[in-house]
């Protein structure tokens, strides 16, 4: 039960700090800002950067089974709000793995998620831009 307390507690605070990084304006605050969100929630930023879907898979069986797709809807929520401070190609690959990820959290969540659906929504319609 504690184990389930912390993650929540961290998931909140996490969600905290995703909206104060998006209501920053100056893009080199919101760059730094994103970087440190990476290190304190994730780890190492030039990890998620250059890891595959394998890699991540691989990265995430650290963590305690509860933990896990939490975990992952946290890089996942990362990958999709820095994907705008991206150029192409890097943003429709940071996008690609938003989804990915997003996806893979639906199948094997026990929560249906209507806000992830419109998340995987956007996802896709950005994409296609």
């Amino acid at each position: 039960m504690l184990q389930r307390d912390y993650i929540q507690r961290l998931i909140r605070e996490f969600m905290a700090a995703l909206q104060r990084f998006l209501e920053k304006k100056e893009i080199g605050q919101r760059q730094e800002a994103m970087r440190l969100m990476y290190e304190k929630y994730l780890g190492d930023y030039a990890f998620f950067h250059t890891a595959s879907l394998d890699d991540i898979m691989r990265w995430v069986e650290k963590y305690h089974e509860e933990e896990r797709l939490d975990r992952l809807n946290m890089l996942a929520e990362l990958y999709n709000a820095e994907a705008d401070l991206m150029s192409e190609p890097m943003r429709t690959a940071q996008l690609d793995m938003a989804y990915a990820l997003f996806d893979f959290i639906d199948r094997h969540s026990r929560t249906y998620s209507p806000e992830r659906l419109k998340k995987m929504k956007d996802i896709n319609e950005k994409v296609k831009k």
